[in-house]
């Protein structure tokens, strides 16, 4: 507890000690360590349709995300619900992995998305395509 002055001021007394109290109640916490799942109830866990380099599963999805991988990335946006920009983003891959529970990291997605963007773009559209097959999405 602070003490204010020596004249009394026992309303500043009782607002310090109260707000150490709460500083002190917030401080043993615990804090989060896991992400909460998208949607109200979480996802159902599951795993990519196919590989990052599974080009052969479409070759239609390869070759417009070889030839044209802004049009790739703006079908995933739309896809998503999301703005066109956004369809090649680490931010996109990582909101679609905890949407389906699809495991991996934030890290793995930037790796993957540095190293093999074409791929990781070719993924994603992909396994949307294999989820509106299934009705999953």
């Amino acid at each position: 507890m602070i003490i204010l002055g020596s004249q009394g001021h026992s309303q500043y007394r009782l607002i310090l000690t109260a707000g150490t109290a709460l500083l002190n109640l917030s401080l043993k916490m615990n804090p989060v360590v896991s992400q909460p799942r998208h949607g109200a109830g979480g996802a159902m866990a599951s795993d990519w349709q196919t590989g990052a380099f599974d080009c052969c599963d479409s070759i239609g999805i390869c070759l417009c995300g070889t030839f044209f991988p802004l049009c790739l990335s703006c079908q995933i946006a739309s896809d998503m619900n999301e703005c066109c920009l956004c369809g090649s983003s680490v931010a996109m891959r990582t909101m679609y992995r905890t949407r389906y529970g699809i495991p991996g990291s934030i890290c793995r997605d930037f790796l993957l998305l540095s190293f093999f963007p074409l791929c990781a773009l070719c993924q994603l559209k992909r396994d949307i395509e294999k989820r509106k097959e299934m009705n999953a999405l």
